[in-house]
């Protein structure tokens, strides 16, 4: 499985706007630099649970979403960092896979909530997303991921 990273993400405030970058700097055991996990100030950054270090979305997800629901979903609404391309990402969990140079560990998916829809503004964006809402993975060899990397698993 190969796909590509279309595009980043990363906010530097709990329920701050989005801001798209062409690469971030992913730290292991931390996050991407920039981000509002990273410096441990997210909304659920409080939870020490693992798989809050990057967060991943499939572009075919959010296409899904507008075309099946009738959504009008910008590609920053799910409030994911990376958004990929051609990579099914709910058969990356438990297993570690590249984007770039960086090498991450799939924990779990990253299913939408309420917390998630009311911060996209996009009402029924949840329901739309349910089991296609990502993936939380945490960075096992840190480096830079930029747009148009590639993204392998295995």
């Amino acid at each position: 499985m190969s796909g590509r990273v279309e595009a980043i993400f990363i906010s530097g405030e709990a329920e701050g706007p989005m801001q798209g970058v062409s690469e971030a700097r992913a730290v292991e055991g931390s996050g991407l630099e920039g981000d509002r996990y990273a410096m441990k100030a997210g909304s659920f950054s409080r939870k020490p649970d693992p798989g809050r270090e990057v967060t991943l979305v499939e572009t075919e997800a959010i296409e899904a979403a507008r075309r099946d629901y009738g959504l009008d979903v910008e590609i920053d609404a799910t409030r994911r960092n990376v958004v990929t391309r051609d990579v099914a990402l709910n058969h990356l969990v438990g297993r570690e896979f590249s984007v770039g140079a960086v090498r991450l560990r799939g924990v779990r998916l990253c299913e939408p909530c309420e917390h998630m829809e009311k911060l996209s503004g996009v009402e029924g964006i949840r329901k739309a997303m349910l089991h296609r809402g990502g993936l939380r993975a945490d960075i096992v060899q840190g480096g830079t991921i930029s747009v148009g990397a590639t993204v392998e698993a295995g």
